[in-house]
């Protein structure tokens, strides 16, 4: 169906490696390899942090949701990637590939927020341990996970539902293994600007603010640990050196 140059897609074609077999091949061996390896280690770290009662501590609250994370954001990005390997048909429908965009952008905010919850958390901890338990108690820090997957959520359906709203041309290929949102946006037959402001915004928002909180408390924390190796080493020295 199409208004003049446009075109309503049923379908995108992932362009990927296709017209490279062989290469194809290598990669799902070693990106299969990899996906394995990933499983594996979060899902023990999840299953220790849950059976082992001495791990029920905010850290390996936050571990465990970091790790099950890992499993979905690879488990969403990856499992398309060697689907799309071994089959002949490289084509996604636009529904799937808005599925897509919105799981891969959800574990992505949801994973930028929760390291920096976690670093806030490690923050505490060190630089003020009498107030740990009752800064971070269990309702803040399940509420700070939550937050992070809700902040997730949110922000990957507006992003979505903005990116499967533009007119689509003829050229339906995208040039990546999977459907991520720029890629998609720059299939789009109209002005993305719009679309790449939000997007900037959000990335501003949700990316570089948790980083700069992550770079914030680390920094503290190494300050603190010096100020108390600092203090270790002079209360060790002899009276006469202390006064120097």
């Amino acid at each position: 169906m199409e208004w003049g140059n446009h075109t309503i897609l049923v379908e995108f074609f992932l362009k990927g490696l296709s017209g490279h077999p062989r290469l194809e091949l290598l990669f799902f061996v070693l990106i299969f390899i990899m996906y394995v390896v990933i499983l594996l280690g979060n899902g023990t770290l999840i299953l220790i942090s849950i059976l082992d009662p001495h791990f029920h501590t905010p850290m390996y609250f936050f571990l465990g949701n970091l790790s099950f994370l890992d499993i979905c954001y690879t488990t969403t990005s990856i499992s398309s990637t060697l689907v799309s390997f071994l089959s002949e048909r490289k084509t996604i429908s636009l529904s799937g590939c808005a599925v897509h965009m919105f799981l891969g952008l959800a574990m992505g905010t949801t994973e930028c927020v929760l390291l920096g919850m976690m670093a806030f958390d490690r923050y505490v901890t060190i630089c003020n341990p009498p107030r740990y338990p009752i800064i971070v108690n269990k309702d803040a820090y399940i509420s700070m996970a939550t937050g992070s997957w809700i902040i997730g959520a949110v922000n990957s359906a507006v992003q979505t539902v903005f990116v499967v709203q533009l007119p689509f041309c003829r050229n339906n290929i995208i040039n990546h293994f999977a459907c991520e949102i720029l890629a998609v946006m720059k299939v789009a037959c109209t002005d993305i600007s719009g679309n790449e402001f939000i997007l900037l915004v959000a990335t501003t928002l949700f990316i570089l603010t948790p980083l700069l909180l992550i770079i914030v408390s680390y920094t503290l924390i190494i300050v603190s640990i010096f100020k108390i190796s600092s203090s270790e080493g002079e209360a060790k020295l002899p009276l006469p050196a202390q006064l120097i």
